[in-house]
């Protein structure tokens, strides 16, 4: 599968992801803090494990910073 990941493409060995699944492999120590918008609609994280993904997705994953 080939998806496109924050203007990027990237290959991944499987026929479907859910976003749970995208994120662990991914980012699978830093998961708290993020968002994630597929399509330019955000996905709540409690739709994260049932949500699939698609080739023609456009996902942004977007991790929250501290600033001042």
């Amino acid at each position: 599968m080939e998806l496109k990941i924050n203007q990027q493409i990237k290959q991944f060995n499987a026929e479907s992801l859910s976003v749970q699944s995208l994120l662990d492999l991914e980012i699978p120590h830093k998961q708290n803090g993020i968002a994630v918008a597929i399509n330019n609609t955000v996905v709540p994280k409690s739709n994260w494990s049932q949500h699939l993904v698609h080739e023609t997705d456009e996902i942004l994953i977007i991790s929250a910073t501290q600033g001042g």
